[in-house]
């Protein structure tokens, strides 16, 4: 129940930094920490043979992987376009569309009634891409408009997402006992450290949320809508079956945006982090209500394609 009610306090918790910005400027150093913490929650999840999962649904992971790393950086430049939003939310929008999925889009998976093992082995593909594909996209898009620390990202995606991530899938696979009990509390670990990322970035950017929230929030509504639809409709006129189409819509609309919030206080301004703030509580949003909408609607189990092709 806690877990469900996540937006809610994301949104209560961002109100107390907004109107008591003190309380938490102050924490800006622990943004890094906090991510390092839900990225190593993220690895406890996993096992190798979750990788393996890779092989046995090549071609769904492929389709959705590139569905990731296409549709979503090349919608968020073409809303931040449309908005006239200048570089630093333009450099926002794009870090939430180049990061990797999120992790949220396991549960609502499952939710929905889709391919939960897929699901899995997408977020974790996705992860591994992102700490490459992030910080290339992003300079391709605006790296002749703002200075792009290419090498910066890389190494700081390097420490706060591949070692703990990978430290998580290690200790899983060798202690494995000690994590299945401890698992039950890692979603309230992860639900904290995100809640005070986006109280931290709030505080942040208290003073300019007031002359452009409402905007960016459209914005990010809007990116969010795209990646949901087209990860749900292109697959569809591919010939996947329904779970496969449910699991990816999720994989591509439902980002990692507390990283996007993290990278862009680190390397460019709490303004550029606004954009990953709001995704961060929206996208929990739209996830939980189309989760819920297809969790009523029963998977057809016939003519299913063979996703491994």
């Amino acid at each position: 129940m806690v877990i469900q009610l996540f937006p809610l306090w994301a949104i209560l918790l961002s109100a107390i930094a907004f109107f008591q910005p003190d309380m938490f400027v102050g924490l800006k150093s622990q943004i890094v920490p906090l991510l390092t913490v839900i990225m190593l929650a993220m690895g406890l999840t996993l096992s190798p043979s979750d990788f393996k999962q890779v092989l046995k649904n090549g071609k769904a992971v492929g389709v959705g992987v590139l569905l990731q790393f296409l549709v979503m950086p090349i919608a968020a430049f073409g809303v931040a376009f449309a908005f006239g939003f200048d570089t630093e939310l333009t450099v926002g929008m794009l870090l939430v569309g180049s990061v990797a999925g999120g992790t949220s889009s396991n549960v609502m998976c499952y939710l929905a009634k889709g391919d939960t093992a897929l699901s899995i082995s997408m977020t974790a593909i996705s992860t591994l891409l992102g700490v490459v594909l992030t910080p290339l996209l992003v300079s391709l898009m605006v790296g002749q408009s703002v200075d792009v620390p290419v090498v910066g990202m890389l190494m700081s995606l390097f420490k706060i997402v591949l070692l703990p991530v990978a430290a998580g899938v290690l200790i899983n696979t060798f202690f494995s006992t000690f994590v299945r009990k401890a698992e039950p509390i890692f979603p309230y670990i992860s639900m904290f450290a995100i809640v005070l990322i986006i109280a931290i970035v709030v505080a942040l950017s208290a003073s300019k949320i007031v002359q452009v929230g409402l905007v960016v929030a459209a914005a990010v509504i809007i990116h969010n809508s795209i990646g949901l639809l087209l990860g749900y409709w292109v697959t569809k006129a591919m010939g996947f079956d329904a779970r496969v189409c449910r699991t990816i819509a999720f994989e591509v609309g439902l980002q990692n945006s507390g990283l996007a919030a993290a990278l862009a206080v680190k390397f460019f301004t709490p303004m550029a982090a606004l954009p990953g703030t709001i995704f961060s509580v929206w996208h929990n949003i739209s996830g939980s209500l189309l989760a819920s909408y297809w969790s009523r609607r029963p998977v057809a189990e016939n003519n299913r394609e063979n996703t491994s092709k």
